[in-house]
Parts: structure tokens; C-alpha cells; sequence
């Protein structure tokens, strides 16, 4: 069946970088879009990233350009995160997503 783990997350200090990885299996990984979306306390989930099939095309959601980069492994069936310059804002549950199966987030928290 599909899975999909997320990790990297974590507790980072305003300005600091984290990568958050998301392990994908029980599809093939290399012919699909992949996505990242966040989750912050009392607001909707929202989407940050997407990445084409092969990398090559990427979107960005407004609050992340410039500092946020998606990419992904196929042989090694991995979509990253590459999360850099993190303010507060920024703290979230961060999910994985494939067409309409999740992963179950991994915890971001931006705080001095």
C-alpha cells in the first residue's frame, strides 16, 4: 500500500535551515507529481511546494520563494524540503502529499 513518511522537523532557531525528507513507497514514485503542504495551528492546511515527476518544474507558495527548495531523488523515491532563512511563521506540521494520500507530518517549530 501507499506510504509516505516524513522526517526532518524539528525545533530551529528564526533564521536556521532544516530539510525535511519524505519517504515514499507502494506506487511508482518517478512518473508522479509530489508535494509539500503545512499545517499551522488554527489554519487551514496550505500548500508550499510542488515538483513535476522529473524535477524538472517546480511552484513555490508566495510566503516561501527564495528561501524554500523542493526536490526529489526518484532512485531513491524521496521528495526533500530544503527549508532555509525560517521565521516563525514558518511553524507548522509539514506533510507529504501524493495525489490524495498523505503522510502523517513532521513537526516544524521556528522559535528563539
Amino acid at each position: 500500500q501507499v506510504q509516505l513518511v516524513e522526517s526532518g522537523g524539528g525545533l530551529v532557531q528564526p533564521g536556521g535551515s532544516l530539510r525535511l525528507s519524505c519517504a515514499a513507497s507502494g506506487f511508482s514514485f518517478g512518473i508522479y507529481d509530489m508535494s509539500w503542504y503545512r499545517q499551522a495551528p488554527g489554519k487551514e492546511r496550505e500548500l508550499v511546494a510542488l515538483i513535476t515527476s522529473d524535477g524538472g518544474s517546480t511552484n513555490y507558495a508566495d510566503s516561501v520563494k527564495g528561501r524554500f527548495t523542493i526536490s526529489r531523488d526518484n532512485s531513491k523515491n524521496t521528495v526533500y524540503l530544503q527549508m532555509n532563512s525560517l521565521k516563525p511563521e514558518d511553524t507548522a506540521v509539514y506533510y507529504c502529499r501524493y495525489r490524495y494520500y498523505w503522510g502523517k507530518g513532521t513537526l516544524v517549530t521556528v522559535s528563539s
